[in-house]
């Protein structure tokens, strides 16, 4: 019995990611997504939140975030003095952000969802100290988009957070913008948005400068205490063993330290579909297959 409870969960947790928004992907491609298999925590995060469902949010309704905001220029210079550390995960560790390294995208850790980086206290600790005097701020990292950079449309997986972008060297120019479900925004200097980046999101920069941006999670607001302390410790707990290092001296999560044994899988099946497409596919649902019938065997048993 409980195997089936098991299926209906993912049935219900793979409609409700599938239908939420305007925009979606492709029904084979969120039947295996990411964000599918958090979609029961998601549905209490958003179920259970103060904000309303929509893509973008008033930055105003995040008071505490203006300190950052006020500060935007001396977060700027950190972030141009330490440019060249704002780079791809050079050791496959990086599981959240992997799919991006190779379209141009570049990331330096600030924090995550535990205590700062040890080398980003060392190379920017006036904007490390702005960060940690904001307790809602659960993640943060410079970000780079360069020029011509494309990042295909997706999900993040977690909704116990919203996201935060400052602009910080931008192009200024509606030619490098995020798209969130279906609504449009184009990074400017000195300028903050926040949105739900659990919706489908894309970015494109078509100009011939690069971008730069803090780009942080803020702990997703909650309508009662208890609610609150739920998803505080889950993050906590959870998602900080998605934690991703600079260098050396910087801890890697539970997560990252299997994901390059995961990232072999997924190269090896990469290449299987270059070779033989239908073979590719044919394994991929057998696999699947075999998964939701070891589950459901307990139950004939």
């Amino acid at each position: 019995m409980y195997a089936v409870i098991i299926v209906v969960v993912f049935l219900i947790s793979f409609l409700y990611t599938y239908y939420r928004g305007k925009e979606r992907l492709k029904a084979s491609r969120q039947l295996f997504d990411h964000s599918t298999f958090l979609a029961p925590v998601n549905m209490f995060m958003t179920g259970f939140s103060k904000l309303p469902n929509q893509a973008f949010f008033d930055v105003a309704q995040f008071p505490e975030l203006k300190p950052l905001q006020d500060n935007w220029q001396v977060i700027r210079e950190e972030a141009i003095q330490l440019q060249n550390q704002i780079k791809a995960s050079e050791k496959n560790n990086d599981a959240g952000f992997n799919t991006f390294f190779k379209r141009g995208w570049k990331r330096f850790y600030l924090k995550w969802y535990q205590e700062s980086h040890p080398s980003a206290q060392q190379l920017c600790p006036k904007t490390v100290a702005l960060l940690e005097s904001i307790p809602s701020v659960k993640a943060a990292m410079f970000t780079e988009l360069p020029s011509g950079s494309y990042l295909g449309k997706h999900r993040d997986p977690y909704a116990g957070s919203v996201r935060y972008h400052l602009g910080l060297v931008t192009p200024n120019s509606d030619d490098c913008f995020i798209e969130v479900d279906q609504e449009r925004y184009s990074w400017r200097d000195g300028e903050a948005t926040v949105f739900d980046e659990t919706y489908v999101h894309w970015a494109h920069n078509q100009t011939d400068e690069t971008r730069i941006i803090l780009f942080c999670d803020i702990e997703r607001p909650m309508k009662w205490g208890w609610a609150q302390k739920i998803n505080h410790w889950f993050g906590r707990n959870v998602m900080s063993a998605a934690s991703s290092p600079n260098d050396d001296q910087d801890n890697t999560g539970f997560i990252n330290r299997i994901f390059k044994y995961g990232y072999a899988v997924h190269h090896y099946g990469r290449g299987l579909k270059e070779r033989n497409r239908r073979l590719y596919y044919v394994s991929k649902w057998l696999l699947f297959g075999i998964i939701i019938g070891l589950i459901l065997l307990p139950s004939f048993l």
